[in-house]
């Protein structure tokens, strides 16, 4: 595909960065397609219904018609290069929507105006402002018939806050839109402009004091002189544009792209990003600064990996010059690789590229050693930069998955491996105690999509059941266990005796091993040995077969010979003793707990509420959401969700959906608790 950069210089104060995002069904796509369209980096507009468009690139996106991966383009308007992403709006597809954020300045926050502002676009709202980046609703389909554009801006006010104004309203039935932020004088669906740029210009000079003065001595600014303090309201969140548009037919495209070249950041007027160097409690914060004859800090945040042209790292140049032919260390690794290829991304086709300045978006092929937050860099003393983490959601929707044919689980590793690097909100593990492969998603579709690549895209089948659930056990009050491990065999024989104590810890503190053993009781050669006994209880288990948690074991005494003393005697007293010690304290078994966010009509809300306590839920919120919809929000025990979207289903004749996050752990029923044990029991004998 041919772009209008490929052969463009330009400097950092004309670059633009900003990501769509939002709920599915909002236009994001479709906008982006408008965007390319009237900028003329494409010829024509695509359509999801037909395949066509730049970023819906994939085969399963187009089969399924909506977004799955976050797309990068890229477009020139008014000699400024301006990137965007378009992200799937899915809340299962989180793993490709929020890192989009780490790459830009300003977070578009896309609303159907058919459905209002839905908890997605809540939420992006919510990321956004966290990582402290710049916000703008967009508010698409204003054309649909029967919106009420007025209402909608109203709801989004009271949603978002009261700096949340427009730069421009709709006209003529939502077939055009006027500004009312340069223009004083004109009309509008919402009646005259005038009211609208009031509002704007004072909600702008409130953050210089020089403009209130003007502003209250002259009666208005004129907004051509207010690009400083715009951005400085922009970067506080004390405004929030709201801008109209059509994707559809065009109506607001063109005003979007002027606002996006005047009005929106570039990378020297934003907040910069909050980076960090060093590890853990010792890690300082410290800023990149957008100059291009600093030393290099550039930020991945997204990995593609193709069966066919291998492992891309897509990622933003927020310091210093990436140039081709240059060497980049990625993070703390000794060894840099050379940048043989610097590509702006158009969907799937590639632009090849001399150099990249601060707030390009670029991507590099074949490099196995790049991966998603992964620094780039060229200077030593910035091995331990990195980006402050994001927030992900935990992954515990769950599916044990293993090789439909024998002999294929290396395969299947190295596949997953791959899909992985994708997608930060993916994560499998092999379960010991289970000896199953379990991968964990946001959600069904989040994994029947995962499915789906497996098959399609690498042509490999498995075979999927539901996992175990991942109970945990714990004890609740403290106790001792001693055993004395001897072992008689004609040579030299086994012995170790062991004493310790177990306390319980705090929900989550995890295990501490304390060795409080004194005079030599207990050589010191041999306490790791008692540890290692320890902890293989730990892994599988006292009660039920799950791994044992939070809870703090102290060897305080024991006995040796100097002779039968090994290390393999003392990793078996100090199991024994441990599983004795557990037994004596008031071992439990901990389910865990989620938080479910279910969206659906508010007929269903009744059957909702009432099939979760009757599963032992608990309903902690409602909300309305979209004229017809209700959000209902509550903590579920995960055991009890096992098929719910098809009973959700059911409920709501196809039309309602959820989200889970694990919450937190809590004790099961004690009639649970004795079947997980009888259960746990049988295998034993078996």
């Amino acid at each position: 595909m041919p772009s209008t950069l490929s052969g463009a210089s330009v400097g950092i104060e004309s670059i633009r960065t900003l990501a769509f995002v939002g709920p599915s069904a909002a236009g994001k796509t479709t906008l982006a397609e408008a965007l390319l369209q009237r900028s003329g980096a494409i010829g024509a507009a695509g359509s999801i219904e037909r395949g066509s468009t730049v970023s819906d690139h994939d085969p399963l996106e187009k089969r399924m018609q909506h977004s799955l991966n976050a797309s990068v383009m890229h477009l020139t308007h008014a000699d400024t290069r301006i990137h965007f992403i378009d992200t799937p709006g899915g809340p299962d597809f989180l793993g490709q929507s929020l890192p989009a954020l780490e790459a830009v300045e300003t977070a578009a926050i896309v609303i159907n105006a058919s459905t209002g502002i839905e908890p997605m676009a809540q939420r992006m709202m919510d990321y956004a402002a966290s990582r402290h980046l710049d916000r703008i609703v967009v508010v698409n389909k204003i054309d649909a018939a029967g919106v009420d554009l007025p209402g909608l801006l109203a709801q989004i006010q009271a949603t978002f806050g009261k700096e949340c104004l427009p730069l421009n309203l709709p006209d003529a039935g939502g077939t055009k839109v006027v500004d009312c932020f340069y223009n004083r004088e004109g009309h509008s669906d919402f009646g005259s402009v005038d009211a609208a740029h009031r509002a704007l210009v004072e909600q702008v000079v409130e953050v210089d004091g020089d403009f209130v003065d003007r502003y209250l001595n002259d009666g208005d600014v004129d907004a051509s002189e207010l690009h400083k303090p715009l951005e400085q309201a922009l970067r506080e969140g004390h405004l929030i544009p709201v801008c109209f548009v059509s994707a559809r037919t065009g109506a607001g495209v063109a005003e979007l792209l002027d606002v996006i070249v005047k009005l929106l950041p570039n990378p020297t007027e934003s907040n910069p990003p909050e980076f960090l160097n060093g590890e853990g409690a010792a890690a300082v914060p410290m800023q990149a600064e957008p100059d291009p004859a600093k030393h290099v800090l550039a930020h991945v945040f997204k990995v593609t990996v193709d069966p066919y042209v291998g492992k891309m790292g897509i990622f933003r140049v927020h310091q210093g010059t990436v140039q081709q032919n240059q060497m980049l260390y990625v993070g703390d690794g000794r060894k840099p690789f050379k940048v043989t290829h610097l590509y702006l991304l158009q969907g799937k086709e590639h632009v090849e590229v001399a150099r990249a300045l601060p707030g390009d978006i670029v991507a590099v092929p074949k490099v196995d050693e790049l991966h998603f937050d992964a620094v780039l860099h060229d200077a030593a003393e910035d091995d331990h930069i990195h980006l402050k983490p994001l927030d992900f959601p935990v992954p515990v929707h769950g599916l044990a998955i293993g090789p439909k044919r024998h002999g294929d689980e290396q395969r299947m590793w190295e596949i997953l491996g791959k899909l992985i690097d994708e997608d930060p909100c993916l994560k499998v593990e092999h379960i010991a105690t289970t000896n199953e492969t379990v991968i964990y998603g946001l959600g069904e579709l989040h994994l029947r999509t995962l499915l789906e690549r497996l098959r399609e895209v690498y042509k490999f089948e498995v075979t999927t059941r539901p996992p175990r659930i991942a109970y945990r056990e714990t004890i609740t009050a403290n106790a001792e266990g001693h055993h004395r491990h001897k072992k008689q065999t004609g040579g030299a024989g086994q012995f170790g005796e062991v004493f310790l104590k177990v306390e319980p810890l705090p929900r989550g503190a995890g295990f501490e091993f304390l060795d409080q053993v004194k005079g030599g009781v207990i050589p010191n050669q041999f306490i790791p040995a008692v540890e290692k006994g320890v902890r293989e209880v730990l892994a599988g288990g006292a009660i039920a077969g799950y791994p044992v948690v939070d809870v703090r074991v102290i060897v305080y005494d024991g006995k040796s010979h100097s002779v039968d003393s090994k290390e393999i005697a003392f990793a078996t007293a100090g199991r024994k003793a441990f599983m004795a010690a557990i037994r004596e304290a008031r071992p439990i078994v901990l389910e865990p707990i989620v938080t479910i966010e279910i969206v659906a009509p508010d007929s269903a809300m009744g059957d909702i509420t009432g099939d979760l306590s009757a599963k032992r839920g608990l309903v902690t919120g409602t909300a309305n959401a979209a004229a017809g919809t209700v959000v209902i929000r509550g903590q579920v025990p995960m055991s009890e969700l096992s098929g719910y979207q098809s009973r959700l289903n059911a409920m709501t004749a196809g039309q309602g959906r959820y989200t889970i996050e694990l919450s937190h752990y809590d004790p099961v029923p004690p009639t649970v608790q004795q079947q997980l044990q009888s259960q746990h029991q049988v295998k034993e004998d078996d």
